[in-house]
Formats: C-alpha cells, structure tokens, sequence
C-alpha cells in the first residue's frame, strides 16, 4: 500500500508594523524576513517527491508558496478551504495596552470561547481544512503534496489529528512561522504526524 505525505505549510512573516489583526483582509504581505523564511522552507521540499501544491487565496500564502513552486518546479493551485479562519475582530489593533478589544463594545462576542464565538467555529475549520487535505491525499497518491494555510487552520488539523480538544489555549500552540506541519497517511490511513520549522534560524 502506497505512502502519501501532505504537508500543511504556515505562511511567513507578514509585514504588519500597525500589528492589526488581518485576519482574511487582502493586501497583507510577507516581510522581507517573511520572504527568507518562504525560501528557507521551500528549501527543505528540495528532492523531495512533490506532486501537489497548493495554497490559500491570500497574498501571504501564495507569496509563501511562491519559492516552493520554484523548488519542486510545480505550478500553485489555489484552494479556498485552505483560508484563513473567519474572526469578527480582524482589522482591529488587538495586542498591548492600545488592544481595542478592551472596549466593553467588543466582549458580548466572547461569550463562548470553546467555539470561539467571535469567529469561525474550530469544528467548521477541522471540517474544509481535512477535506483540503483529503483531495491533496488522493491527488498526490504515492507521493507528497504541500498545501500553504494559516496558524489556526493548521493548529486545528494538528489537534484534530493527535485527539486534543480544538478548544485550547494560543499561547501553547506549536505552529511557528513557516513551519511544516506533516500528514503520512498509508493509503487513507493517518499513520504518522511530523512538525519541523526548515526556516528556525530565520
């Protein structure tokens, strides 16, 4: 039975010196250490078996998967389930003493943090990101596949796949910048899951 690995790749660093949280706005793209990181990843898939690539419609993400198109000799394919998780405060500055979500306006969204319910429920999220990665299985069968998403989709697979509540705490996510978040299945069999950051040292 044939070994196929689908890698979910995180984007690199975003220029953002306003730290907004962008969430799914357009226009938000890598930084020029987010562009060493991109090379940095793409690096690492170098004589590897690649067959599929594919990313999330952001800027961000094609930008990331811009070099690995370059080091597999692959063309990106977009795939709208590999986007960004949905949040109603994308756009607002939500980090420091200046975090706007300090406004008693913005907390009747926080009622359930589980969900959460200020944004894209985590199940919704585990939902399109596994059927992304299910049609990367079957395209890619026998070979490798990367698909180029975001943090929290990807922490959501991560989760999913180790039997972890999706509810969790950010600060205890491991999904650094360009990181490679790695699926082996055994035909249709999850038999393996492997994280390594190619773009550490960065």
């Amino acid at each position: 039975m044939s070994t196929t690995i689908v890698h979910l790749v995180r984007h690199g660093e975003v220029f953002n010196p306003e730290r907004i949280l962008y969430g799914r706005l357009p226009d938000y793209h890598l930084s020029e250490r987010g562009q060493a990181m991109a090379q940095a990843t793409a690096a690492s898939f170098e004589g590897h078996d690649v067959a599929i690539l594919r990313s999330s419609p952001l800027e961000r993400a094609q930008e990331t998967a811009a070099p690995i198109a370059e080091a597999t000799g692959l063309d990106n394919g977009i795939d709208e389930d590999l986007l960004e998780a949905g949040n109603r405060y994308e756009g607002l500055h939500v980090k420091g003493v200046r975090s706007q979500l300090w406004n008693p306006v913005r907390w009747p969204l926080m009622y359930n943090p589980t969900l959460p319910s200020w944004g894209e429920h985590y199940d919704d999220i585990v939902e399109r990101m596994m059927a992304a990665i299910e049609r990367a299985r079957r395209d890619a069968k026998g070979h490798e596949a990367v698909l180029v998403s975001h943090q929290l989709p990807i922490v959501c697979v991560q989760r999913h796949v180790q039997g972890k509540p999706l509810a969790h705490n950010p600060a205890v996510r491991q999904c650094d910048l360009a990181s490679v978040s790695s699926l082996v299945f055994r035909g249709r069999d999850l038999i393996d899951y492997i994280y390594s950051e190619p773009a550490q040292e960065i």
